[in-house]
């Protein structure tokens, strides 16, 4: 095979890693020296900075006025164990899962929640499971985009509006890039190191009144611990969702997010950001449709992620190796990817098939996706070159 020239042309920004994931364009440190930086969160300063996160969330990603937003500990995980631990149990719950961070959940609920009436619907990497085989009578939980398979719900009109259980999603990878139908979802998750590409440890709770509801007439048989506490004496904590967080948060982390959220904003809102992660998904789309040797790990076009955009090598030869060689090949391709300095972190996940994972959301420009693209190239003609010879 010959090996093609290196690309004259570099992504001016490498970072295509899904998550933390690339900051906002033209972002420097200069951006957060209005940080309440040594001052308490519970001072003036500091509420007024967690409320205005919290505004800000809720004007950019368009939530509904009745709908509480809260800041919680540890990332979007913490989000979506407050929302297990504190809401579920009170009737049966169907677990909807098609990779790694629902199987995740799938684990906490069976396993370390035991909850006797769990019903579990799969589907394999790449594809989507039968969404029919849910009963909304039941809670459920379900990732919106699958981050480490390429795979989303295309939209939320498998949920019904007359629905008796509560849906919890995970959308810490759809969120400020996809459009979410607030109006059929109960409790959303994410955390702003996603899609914003926010400093990490921080997650957003999201909670429609049928979940506050929920909440102030069920009591869960467990014990919870302090960070998952979201009522006092049968009520709701209202603070939480004005700013007054449950544990210390970090004000160069909340900077930093409003820094993010009036990029945003100035982006033209939720329209303007999802049009970029659109653009950015297009270039990869018309890529594959013309590149023999790559193709998306998502099998259906309607499914496919303009965030966490899932690749799968099939060319003849490497497809015919083992799982063993082409896990090695396709890290040694993305190795090679790193050392030029044109691509960071854009391995498939530990957990998924071996291939590539390129982040391609909103604080991602189309001009570096577009200058990315002829460097896979390139990298996989000198890697597949080097196994002829190795042979």
């Amino acid at each position: 095979m010959t090996v093609l020239a290196k690309p004259a042309t570099k992504p001016a920004n490498p970072h295509f890693s899904s998550g933390p994931c690339a900051k906002r364009p033209g972002w420097t440190l200069e951006a957060l020296s209005d940080a309440a930086i040594g001052r308490s969160h519970r001072a003036k300063i500091g509420k007024a900075k967690l409320k205005a996160a919290i505004d800000l969330t809720r004007e950019v990603l368009e939530v509904p006025a009745d709908y509480r937003i809260g800041i919680v500990p540890a990332s979007d995980t913490g989000a979506v164990e407050m929302a297990l631990w504190s809401l579920l149990g009170a009737r049966g719950v169907d677990m909807v899962a098609w990779e790694s961070f629902g199987e995740g959940w799938v684990t906490d609920v069976v396993k370390q929640l035991k909850l006797a009436d769990a019903r579990t619907i799969k589907a394999p990497y790449g594809e989507l499971p039968d969404l029919a085989q849910i009963d909304f009578d039941r809670d459920v939980v379900f990732t919106w985009n699958g981050t480490t398979s390429g795979v989303r719900v295309p939209n939320a009109d498998f949920i019904p509006a007359d629905r008796k259980g509560l849906t919890i999603c995970d959308a810490t990878s759809a969120a400020f890039a996809q459009v979410l139908d607030w109006p059929k979802l109960d409790v959303v998750t994410f955390s702003w190191q996603k899609a914003l590409g926010g400093e990490a440890a921080h997650g957003i709770l999201i909670l429609s009144p049928r979940a506050v509801e929920r909440l102030e007439t069920y009591v869960p048989a467990w014990p919870l611990p302090k960070v998952f506490r979201l009522t006092a004496k049968g009520k709701i904590n209202e603070g939480i969702f004005v700013g007054e967080t449950i544990n210390t948060p970090s004000m160069l982390c909340v900077e930093d997010y409003l820094d993010a959220l009036n990029w945003a904003k100035a982006e033209g809102g939720l329209g303007g950001l999802t049009a970029r992660a659109d653009r950015n998904f297009a270039a990869v789309d018309a890529w594959v449709k013309a590149t023999p040797w790559i193709d998306f790990l998502a099998v259906e076009p309607a499914t496919r992620s303009n965030t966490s955009v899932c690749l799968k090598i099939v060319d003849p030869k490497i497809a015919a190796l083992d799982a063993k060689g082409q896990d090695a090949f396709a890290k040694t391709l993305v190795g090679r990817l790193d050392k030029e300095g044109v691509a960071f972190d854009i391995g498939a996940y530990r957990d998924a098939p071996a291939g590539l994972r390129i982040w391609v959301g909103s604080t991602v420009e189309t001009a570096d996706v577009a200058a990315l693209l002829p460097w896979l190239d390139w990298a996989f003609a000198a890697e597949k070159a080097a196994l002829d010879v190795a042979a």
